[in-house]
């Protein structure tokens, strides 16, 4: 029989951090403790079950044989214990801190107005919002939910598609009224071209001309590392941009921004997924709530 002052429960997640987040200092972190302590309790946890489970370096942790078996059935064994313990619960309300990441065009037209009604709905849920279009690891970056724009590349998240949106190129009026309207893809060359600052699935702007396919480089006196800072560019005259129709729907309504070539415009469209771990099928009651949310509300024009 075990003996009653060894928490295996809490060495099974402590190790399983561990392993997940890639080192002691970042397991330290999560569960605000020092790197010591978390590698103390790993030493424990080896010297109790007389294996070795983590070879330790000084860049890197590697997993044993015997510790890649011990992190798969502490997953499972973790998760259903949470599910145990839901279902012993008089409340199945969601609880704790949603760390959500998103673009900040999204999150200014279509997620904010939404989170106010996500909260009322789901009171013991706490959201920390991060807006960037930068990629990122959820791991890394200890992040919930993630929702991303464009062609998904392979991995072991889990996602649910919200819809996709078109693309179009903006320019302000008074850009145009002092730099002219191009009336062809060739005239784009006289025109600042705001672009992006870090590479993306399509380098180029697509256009069509006499049923040629084309690609138009963004090359311009400005690249910024969000489209919310292209569209107040935008805005400002400084130069023309190729945004999500969504973002400026609104300030193209309102004739802030005018569309550029839109006869030369492919329809092309970029799809937008939520993006989230699911560990052997478990999902955290906080996280499956969000997303469900959101499949449920978001509408993209």
């Amino acid at each position: 029989m075990a003996r009653l002052d060894v928490n295996r429960f809490g060495e099974m997640e402590v190790f399983v951090k561990v392993v997940e987040l890639g080192g002691f200092s970042a397991a330290a972190r999560a569960f605000r403790m020092t790197p010591s302590a978390v590698s103390k309790l790993v030493a424990r946890l080896e010297q109790r079950l007389g294996a070795r489970l983590v070879n330790r370096s000084t860049r890197a942790l590697q997993l044993t044989p015997e510790g890649c078996g011990f992190y798969e059935r502490s997953v499972r064994i973790l998760a259903e214990l949470e599910e145990a313990e839901r279902g012993a619960s008089t409340s199945d309300e969601p609880r704790g801190r949603l760390r959500v990441n998103t673009n900040a065009a999204f999150g200014r037209v279509l997620l904010i107005p939404l989170l106010p009604g996500f909260l009322a709905r789901h009171p013991g849920v706490s959201v920390e919002l991060i807006l960037t279009d930068q990629l990122i690891d959820l791991l890394d970056e200890r992040t919930d939910v993630a929702i991303r724009h464009g062609q998904l590349k392979s991995s072991q998240l889990t996602s649910r598609r919200l819809g996709e949106t078109r693309m179009v190129i903006v320019a302000s009026p008074d850009y145009v009224k002092r730099h002219g309207l191009p009336q062809s893809p060739e005239e784009l060359g006289a025109h600042n071209r705001l672009g992006f600052s870090y590479a993306r699935a399509i380098e180029g702007w697509p256009l069509e001309e006499a049923d040629a396919q084309l690609a138009v480089p963004p090359i311009g006196n400005v690249q910024a590392s969000d489209g919310e800072a292209l569209r107040q560019l935008a805005l400002a005259g400084v130069g023309l941009a190729r945004l999500a129709r969504f973002q400026v729907q609104e300030d193209l309504d309102k004739g802030h921004l005018v569309p550029v070539l839109e006869e030369h415009n492919p329809g092309d469209t970029e799809a937008i997924h939520v993006l989230f771990m699911s560990q052997g099928g478990h999902l955290p009651s906080r996280v499956r709530a969000f997303v469900d949310f959101l499949t449920a509300h978001v509408r993209i024009p």
